[in-house]
């Protein structure tokens, strides 16, 4: 049914079934135009939350956007700048907010009013480096799954008030994650952006900025080496297998930073990697619960 891609980094590379990132788009995304529709359709429902249908949207969007990447192996240029195109709902929804709309907290500051800027600046930008750098740490069972869905656990404590738009989305995850962790099943960059662009967005629905920049710091470094050494050096990441172990000849991403140092298996990998986002997600977790 799902087409098969090469497991690179099993001995023998076995064929695994891709793109299974699809049902979690599909799910998730009905379920909270579920949510939408109960809470615009009773006037009498304790749920109602407006904020389920853009979140739908960009969770259909970084969907499609993966699945374009799976099919066409798009350009770096167009995932970039394709996330986009999901700010303007987020905008829209933001705007609703009434007088805090356009207020973020921040760590030094406090609460700032960015105004207009954080329609055209913040939201653009949390949205683009949340969505694509998700999509970099990936490549082994499990980080495309296991990470995010440790920042989805964060975000939702951290916003008690909107966590219901998580329930099902983060139970879908973990599913998958259970499967792709066990090499069983690929969530290709359908599920990874799709992911990623959950996290950015809900984190703009739900005011909770602050929690997502702290737990993604995994993310942000892993592609900030990534990008430093294809835009200087020209050269890219990689591992190399021998035996049942992953290697590296080089320093060139978070993957390849540890298995320089020392070489691991791929489970191994995926916890100590794994282990570092819970780390930052409960630093940012900690972070919100003194403040």
């Amino acid at each position: 049914m799902f087409p098969k891609a090469v497991d690179q980094h099993k001995l023998g590379k076995p064929l695994v079934s891709n793109g299974l990132g699809v049902i979690y788009v599909l799910i998730s995304a009905g379920y909270l135009f579920l949510l939408y529709y109960v809470g615009a359709t009773n006037s009498d429902s304790v749920i109602n939350y407006p904020a389920a249908l853009p979140l739908a949207g960009c969770v259909l969007f970084g969907g499609f956007m993966g699945l374009i990447d799976d099919w066409m192996d798009l350009r770096w240029r167009y995932k970039a700048f394709l996330p986009l195109v999901a700010s303007l709902p987020l905008a829209v929804q933001r705007e609703t907010m009434g007088v805090e709309a356009t207020t973020m907290a921040t760590y030094i500051f406090g609460k700032v009013d960015f105004g207009v800027w954080f329609y055209v600046v913040i939201i653009p930008i949390i949205v683009t480096v949340t969505t694509n750098a998700v999509n970099q740490l990936g490549g082994l069972n499990g980080l495309e799954t296991v990470c995010p869905s440790v920042v989805m656990i964060g975000l939702m404590l951290t916003s008690p008030e909107k966590n219901i738009l998580l329930v099902v989305p983060l139970l879908t995850y973990l599913l998958l994650a259970g499967w792709n962790f066990a090499g069983k099943i690929f969530v290709g960059n359908t599920g990874s952006f799709a992911a990623g662009i959950t996290l950015a967005s809900y984190a703009i629905v739900a005011n909770n900025e602050q929690t997502l920049l702290i737990s993604i710091f995994p993310f942000i470094f892993n592609s900030s080496i990534i990008l430093l050494n294809v835009f200087i050096f020209g050269k890219t990441a990689h591992l190399i297998l021998e035996a049942s172990k992953l290697r590296s000849n080089n320093r060139r991403s978070l993957l390849t930073l540890i298995a320089y140092y020392k070489p691991s298996t791929e489970k191994k990998l995926v916890v100590i990697v794994s282990l570092l986002v819970a780390l930052t997600t409960f630093t940012a977790v900690l972070v919100w619960f003194m403040s």
